[in-house]
């Protein structure tokens, strides 16, 4: 009897791969944040969790200005590591660690401020592409920006990393083909959030999904500015929103359903999750039931 459960268990799991249902492994970074993860790291667990694709742990560091070398996620144990951490440096070991875990082929996802993160970590800003504040400026990379259809990589002097006035925004997708954007509306109404602008970095294997524009009246650049990337670093894969403020900006259906599907595909190369029906159109917002 005991041989025959165990056979049925490896069947079990082996038809569970078959059918593509096996969920992956996926591991969230938080502790510290100029913004409140200790809100929306739940909010992202339960839109991982809620997909059935997913599943999820948690890894939150010490709290700033403690001792961060306890600080050691076993990143390898994981098909996708996102990011919902802006603070302190990690240990050198940790950062290591991370570094041959996306350049080995590990998946990663920088959701909003964690491109902010790490200024000074040259490595991390290859694997986000683009990143903000910190000090970060001319020395840290070009702007990347679309304007008049063109996308532009300017090395002018300046500030990186800035945002208007909260707001709703249009996104306009510029890859449509991309397993990620394709069957999501090629311009879609956003929830109220912060529009980043002015981010600069390397941007080497960066690739723009999708855009938006930071309109003058709320204190904009007037240019389209990058919302969506995927980076290739090493043979890792990564998915870059820089959407996802707050709790109402995470509740937006296309937030959610970008987010899946970037993460699916930071972790397989491939998307399989579905666009929802219910999905924003250029003029109205859609919000999570």
């Amino acid at each position: 009897m005991r041989l025959l459960t165990i056979l049925l268990l490896v069947f079990l799991t082996n038809l569970g791969s078959v059918m593509g249902i096996e969920k992956l492994r996926l591991l969230i970074v938080d502790g510290q944040n100029n913004h409140q993860w200790e809100v929306t790291t739940p909010i992202l667990k339960k839109i991982y969790a809620d997909s059935g694709r997913f599943e999820v742990d948690v890894a939150t560091s010490p709290p700033a200005g403690h001792d961060m070398s306890s600080f050691q996620p076993k990143f390898s144990d994981y098909d996708v590591v996102v990011s919902n951490y802006n603070g302190e440096p990690w240990s050198e070991a940790t950062e290591q660690a991370f570094q041959a875990y996306v350049y080995g082929g590990g998946g990663f996802v920088s959701v909003h401020a964690a491109d902010n993160a790490f200024p000074d970590w040259p490595e991390y800003n290859e694997i986000v592409g683009l990143g903000g504040w910190g000090g970060r400026n001319e020395k840290s990379g070009p702007y990347v920006y679309l304007m008049a259809g063109e996308l532009k990589r300017d090395v002018s002097a300046g500030r990186g990393g800035n945002h208007g006035k909260q707001h709703e925004f249009q996104v306009k997708t510029l890859q449509k083909e991309h397993p990620i954007m394709k069957g999501i509306p090629t311009v879609w109404l956003h929830t109220q959030d912060e529009l980043y602008e002015q981010l600069r970095g390397p941007a080497n294997n960066l690739e723009v999904l999708a855009t938006a524009y930071a309109d003058p009246k709320y204190g904009g650049t007037g240019r389209d500015e990058p919302m969506l990337m995927t980076i290739t670093y090493g043979d890792g894969r990564v998915f870059h929103t820089v959407l996802g403020h707050a709790d109402y900006s995470m509740n937006c259906v296309g937030f959610q359903a970008t987010l899946l599907r970037g993460t699916e595909w930071a972790a397989t190369g491939e998307v399989t999750l579905a666009v929802p029906e219910k999905f924003p159109t250029a003029e109205k917002t859609e919000a999570v039931e």
